[in-house]
């Protein structure tokens, strides 16, 4: 990496949320949008088509826009089920297909996933999120067979547990139970998660891979 890196233009979905802002602050001197659901909402094509039609480049989407409807199978509604899916899934299919007409013309970027750990794991309550985010790490890998011979990358980022605002509805029981299993004995935060990417970004022969941001522990296979 170059002592004066070249600028970047960034685009964040979700740019409301926790990590979003945390990301905002780790792009200094670089052009970047994180445009809210009000300005693009991920489950809407033609926005989004719109939105990245103003762009004249693009060298790295993060796809952090996300949402969860919790609750066990029996009891989650096809409504809630669909609306998990088609923000976090489908809405980033959306922008990552957005992306990469800009990126195709210019034979590179960086295409980032925000994924979560239940993707690996099925988390008890998130079916439904679970879902979506496991389908992630296969758009992303993918993403990055058929576009690597274009000089376009794609990764997924774990980044944890993070102290957000969609994090904020959990009892006090299940984050103690959540906190119980990292090696640690501490969540990751915002800031640390937002560093990491932002390092990532940069990166020119990676893609591909799934990056897990917490000191919880898993098996090889």
């Amino acid at each position: 990496m170059s002592e004066h890196p070249v600028p970047l233009h960034v685009l964040i979905s979700g740019g409301e949320g926790g990590l979003a802002r945390a990301l905002q602050k780790e792009f200094p001197g670089d052009a970047v949008l994180a445009p809210g659901r009000k300005a693009m909402d991920v489950r809407d094509e033609a926005q989004i088509e719109a939105y990245f039609s103003q762009l004249e480049r693009l060298d790295v989407l993060i796809a952090n826009a996300g949402l969860t409807r919790d609750g066990a199978v029996t009891g989650l509604s096809v409504e809630d089920f669909d609306t998990v899916v088609d923000t976090n899934l489908r809405g980033t299919f959306l922008c990552a297909r957005a992306a990469l007409k800009l990126m195709i013309k210019q034979r590179s970027g960086h295409i980032l996933f925000i994924g979560s750990r239940a993707a690996k794991y099925g988390t008890r309550g998130q079916s439904a999120y679970a879902a979506a985010k496991a389908g992630l790490v296969g758009l992303a890998q993918s993403l990055a067979r058929e576009y690597g011979p274009r000089n376009i990358r794609c990764n997924v980022v774990l980044p944890g547990f993070l102290e957000t605002p969609m994090t904020a509805s959990l009892s006090a029981e299940r984050r103690e139970a959540v906190r119980g299993e990292h090696a640690l004995g501490r969540f990751n935060t915002a800031e640390n998660a937002a560093h990491f990417i932002a390092v990532l970004a940069r990166l020119d022969h990676v893609s591909g891979q799934v990056f897990t941001l917490d000191s919880r522990i898993d098996r090889w296979t």
